[in-house]
Formats: structure tokens, sequence, C-alpha cells
């Protein structure tokens, strides 16, 4: 197996920094799949216990300059990495004002991910910085479990609002309760809920945007639910809390879509 990419815009780096930054957040190990076209970052289906599933796609042409990439065969040209993402933050640190940065798969001791930064320098010959990240090759019996999980049909979906808002009000509203209910309908209500046996604290958000449902939406959400119907999940302010402090790639738009029976996707 070999692996090896560059990137040279400054632009690119600081973007694919923000990007890593945002999953380290909510994760600490994760998987890296790579392709010919896409790389991956994987954390598998834990819904059923109560966890958090991720699923990052990123086109490879949007980030590097040269990308090279030889699989387990050719048969199966892909590689699966198991990583610790803050690992990859702490090399990227360095990264922040590079003339380029390097990425390959090594063998050192034990398989490693490593980064060449090349540092600007005001002598005439640059400044190179390594970092070797440990890595354990996944084997290809066990990669049918980092497929893409298919999500349940869903009878909402509506575009939140600013990230920075909902983390002031969920802030306020930990301090009540340790679950909320986030609701919403096809008329762009939306409400945040704690309700204990002492208190209960409701905000409301109205007029927000209802995305629109595209080809693959209609496969996956409900035709019969009445558009002013809420459909409502609980999730632990914890966990919700985390998921907005992450966010440092600035997203334009935030899409929820919940599901009767209590499942949210964000």
């Amino acid at each position: 197996m070999r692996f090896r990419a560059k990137v040279v815009s400054i632009d690119c780096i600081h973007h694919f920094t923000n990007v890593v930054n945002t999953i380290s957040k909510l994760l600490k190990k994760c998987t890296l799949r790579l392709t010919l076209d896409k790389m991956y970052f994987i954390l598998p289906d834990q819904v059923s216990n109560g966890g958090v599933s991720m699923w990052c796609e990123l086109k490879q042409a949007n980030f590097f300059d040269e990308y090279q990439m030889d699989g387990a065969s050719k048969e199966h040209n892909e590689i699966y990495l198991e990583i610790v993402a803050e690992n990859i933050c702490r090399a990227l640190k360095s990264a922040q004002n590079a003339k380029s940065l390097k990425i390959k798969l090594t063998k050192k001791q034990t398989p490693c991910l490593t980064f060449e930064v090349e540092l600007p320098s005001i002598a005439s010959n640059s400044r190179l910085v390594t970092h070797d990240i440990p890595v354990s090759v996944i084997p290809r019996r066990l990669w049918g479990e980092y497929e893409e999980q298919e999500m349940p049909d869903f009878h909402v979906s509506i575009c939140m609002p600013p990230m920075k808002t909902l983390k002031n009000i969920a802030e306020r509203l930990k301090n009540l309760s340790t679950y909320l209910t986030i609701a919403a309908n096809q008329d762009g209500d939306m409400t945040m809920k704690v309700e204990t046996e002492l208190v209960s604290a409701t905000t409301r958000f109205q007029h927000l945007e209802v995305p629109p449902v595209t080809s693959t939406d209609e496969e996956t959400q409900s035709k019969d639910w009445p558009q002013n119907e809420f459909a409502s999940a609980r999730v632990d302010i914890r966990k919700f809390l985390q998921f907005l402090a992450g966010q440092q790639i600035n997203p334009y738009k935030v899409i929820c879509s919940k599901c009767f029976d209590g499942v949210a996707e964000l």
C-alpha cells in the first residue's frame, strides 16, 4: 500500500486544518479511508449505545495539488487506517504558515502517517518539520463495518439558526436539565425545550428556512406527515454542546432532519 499527497495552497491547508479540528472535537479515534478521488473520516454507528456516528467526505481535488494512492489490491483499491484525530491536529499546528504540506504513509517501527511541513526561512534553504503519527491498518475483512449508514425515513427537515445562537441557549439550558428536546415542523418553526419536575423552559424560533425536497430526500422523507406537525428528538445537552463547540468550518447552513421516533440527523 502506498499513499502520498501534497498541498501548496495555504488556504487549502487552513481549510483542511479546520475540518480536522472540528472532527477532533467530536471524537478521539476515527477511521481514515483513502480512495483515488476522496478522503473520508468515519466514526462507525454508535447510536444504539447512545453515542454519535459521523461520516465526513472530502474530495481530494479540492485540497491537494498532488495525490497518489495504491490500495490493498487492484480489486479493492482503498486504504483504511485507524488514527487519533487529535494527533493530526497537533501536526497541522506547525503548518499554518507553511510553504507546502506533504502527507504520506510510511513504515517506521509501526505504520505511520507522516506529515512533512515545509516552512519559510530567512536563509535560502527552507526548514522542514516532520511528524510521524502511528496508525493501525484495518484489514480488508473489516471494511464492511465502515460503510456509510443508511439514514431512517425522516418526517421534518429544517435549516437551524446560527450555531452561536444555539450554543448560547444550550449553555443556559444545561443548568436546568441533562437532556434537551429539539422539535420542528415543515412550517419553519423550531423549539428547544428542557423539562423537569420543577421547571419547564422553551425557546422558540419562527420563519426558519425549510430546505427544498430533492430527489434523494423523496426516498427518505415521510410523505404523510402534516406540515404543521412537530417532530422531536431528545438529546444529551452535553453532547449537543460538544457538537456546537466543535464547529470550526463556519458552515453557511446546517440542516437538521428529525424522525418522529426521536432520531435526529445534523
